[in-house]
Parts: C-alpha cells; sequence; structure tokens
C-alpha cells in the first residue's frame, strides 16, 4: 500500500484509521445496477437473470457505539433505525443509510452467538458479516439454490418483505441473504422512516458498489458464486491472515478526488471508489 498519509486513534479496543492512497484497483460499479436477462453471464443458469442487488451490507462489531459512531463521523451518514427484531440473533444493531442503501453494523449481547463466534475465529473486533440481496423473484431463486446444495438456515415471510439466509458453507466465504420486498425497492429492514433520512444534498458517499470477500481459493469460490446467480457486486481475493470472510467494503465517493481513500476499523477496509 502506497500512502501519503495516515491518522488514527485509538478508542477503546477498536483501532479506527483514515488512509489516503492512490487508487488502484477499478470501481466495482455503481450502487443501482442490477443484473437482467440482458447483462447475466453467459454462464449462469437461464433460470435465474431477473433483478438482484446489492441493498445491505453488515458488519459485526464487538462495540457498537463505537464503530457506529465512526461510520457516522468519516461518511457523514444517519443512524435510520435499530431494528428490535434482530434480538431473535443475541444481537443489537444500528443502521446507516448510504443513498437507498443501507450499512448495517450488529454486535453481540449474549454468549455464543455467530457472530461473536466470526469475531473470535477470525482474530478481529470488526468484520463483515452479511450481504443482503433485494431480489424480484425469490421462489425461483430459492427453488435453484435448493437444486444446487444450498441449505435455507432462516426463512422470514412477512407481508411487505420475503428473505431467506443462506448457510455460508454452502455459498463461500459469507451469510448471504436473498430478499424480496412488496413493492420493489421498498426495506422493512430499514425501518418505517428510512425514506425521511434520504439526503439529496451533497454527502461524502451516494451507495454501496460492492464487496471484497478474502477466499482460500478466489476462482472457485467466484465460479461458485456465479453458478448460484449470486456474482453481483462482489470480488474475491486471496484470503489472509484472519482467513475467509467480507474484507472490505467500495461506497461510491461523491468526491471523485477521494476515490482511493480508506478507512479502516480494526482492519476492516472501507474503500472510496
Amino acid at each position: 500500500m502506497s500512502a501519503s498519509s495516515v491518522s488514527g486513534y485509538w478508542s477503546g479496543t477498536v483501532r479506527c484509521f483514515s488512509i489516503r492512497q492512490a487508487s488502484t484497483r477499478p470501481s466495482t460499479g455503481v450502487s443501482g445496477v442490477v443484473t437482467t436477462a440482458d447483462d447475466a453471464s453467459a454462464e449462469r443458469p437461464a433460470r435465474i437473470r431477473r433483478m438482484i442487488r446489492l441493498r445491505q451490507v453488515a458488519l459485526v462489531a464487538r462495540d457498537l457505539e463505537l464503530t457506529t459512531d465512526f461510520l457516522r463521523h468519516v461518511l457523514d451518514v444517519d443512524v435510520c433505525f435499530r431494528d428490535p427484531g434482530v434480538a431473535e440473533f443475541g444481537l443489537h444493531n444500528a443502521l446507516l443509510l448510504v443513498g437507498d442503501q443501507f450499512l448495517e453494523v450488529v454486535a453481540p449481547t449474549r454468549p455464543a452467538t455467530t457472530a461473536g463466534r466470526l469475531l473470535d475465529k477470525r482474530g478481529v473486533d470488526c468484520t463483515g458479516y452479511m450481504a443482503i440481496y433485494e431480489v424480484d423473484d425469490l421462489d425461483r431463486r430459492e427453488e435453484h439454490l435448493t437444486a444446487s446444495g444450498v441449505r435455507v438456515v432462516w426463512r422470514g415471510d412477512l407481508p411487505d418483505i420475503r428473505g431467506r439466509h443462506l448457510h455460508p458453507s454452502d455459498v463461500g466465504g459469507t451469510l448471504v441473504s436473498i430478499d424480496q420486498p412488496v413493492p420493489n425497492g421498498a426495506w422493512r429492514w430499514g425501518g418505517p422512516s428510512w425514506p425521511a433520512h434520504v439526503h439529496t444534498d451533497t454527502r461524502v458517499v451516494t451507495g454501496i458498489a460492492g464487496v471484497r470477500i478474502g477466499a482460500n481459493d478466489p476462482a472457485a469460490m467466484r465460479a461458485r458464486w456465479s453458478e448460484l446467480g449470486l456474482d453481483h457486486a462482489v470480488s474475491f481475493h486471496p484470503a489472509g491472515e484472519h482467513g475467509e470472510g467480507i474484507d472490505a467494503l467500495d461506497l461510491v465517493a461523491t468526491d471523485r478526488a477521494r476515490a482511493g481513500e480508506v478507512q479502516l476499523v480494526d482492519g476492516f477496509a472501507v474503500h472510496f471508489v
């Protein structure tokens, strides 16, 4: 990494840094891009070619408020909701609105949670936890995923949204959810008033471009995601010392001069692209 300036601080157990570097990676695209029958990979099964969009990314941290406050500060975004429903998983959370997408921070509230075990396994205080995709054909996708050997570990069926959490071992790299809201574009998980938090003025970032996943075999994991019809707004690279998982997040910078800037939260990287 070639950095021209680095600033940082210690607060509690979470290390937060801001790094300015020359951009070495092209943008993964803009947040509104969707996969359709026209732009789907030729290798993707014909049945999986409707709309898919990365709508929400979850991080897990040991200290919810510390991590949330840091992200609010560096991204100039609002907390739009705290979802009491995540208590089902032994968590509490905060959702930050980025354009009309969501960056969620969760933290364990009790021992022996899946999220807490991930922190222990990776040996960090903050890491990527989950990628949540909005789709418009949940039933067809679930049928294809089941036929491809993917187990569903959680089902949620509500009048305004239906979701399926997919087993990380069957997909590879991270926990993935596919969710179909009614109508398209709505998002129950963002809370009842999230549209009121959408800003039309200039912000530091305008959307979530994608996630970067560390993999022991990046090519094989990329092929698996493509087979499952999930290869949207995601890239794969060799896993580092913390093993497989979401290592970084790409956000679209409003000021193009800031492309290449990196914000670090205990090693988890937030890239401006």
